[in-house]
């Protein structure tokens, strides 16, 4: 296999994530917020992409939160983003999902989740967020 798959660990959000976010200026969420079901991509010890499926307890799986490496640069960094993809769509299968929902803003992911079999369903979305205590 070219690439490598593990779960997201506890530290790779202090050492990785956070470092990605910032590089491609996007502000991360708070840790508590991600799911335990997060996968990242490697190749030859090297971190490249990561996302994160929200399980419900409907038969509907969130892939979010999906974030490269800005400073890998190989040519199959689309690739390692397609396998990640492909790899949450597995785990949401295994979990019983029957259905995958995104909510992004990123051209290029946009792309990428509409060559990997997403249709649009809304247009001019606006998350919000509310956190208490």
């Amino acid at each position: 296999m070219k690439f490598n798959l593990r779960a997201v660990s506890g530290e790779d959000y202090d050492n990785v994530l956070l470092k990605w976010w910032k590089n491609w200026g996007w502000e991360a969420p708070p840790k508590d917020f991600l799911p335990e079901t997060g996968l990242i991509v490697s190749k030859d010890s090297i971190d490249i992409c990561a996302g994160f499926l929200y399980l419900t307890n409907s038969k509907v799986g969130l892939t979010e939160f999906v974030v490269s490496n800005k400073e890998y640069r190989d040519s199959d960094r689309g690739e390692a983003l397609d396998f990640l993809l492909d790899c949450i769509l597995e785990l949401a299968d295994e979990n019983g999902c029957k259905y995958a929902h995104v909510i992004l803003k990123n051209k290029s992911l946009l792309r990428r989740y509409k060559r990997a079999g997403y249709i649009e369903s809304d247009k001019n979305v606006l998350e919000l967020v509310k956190a208490w205590q």
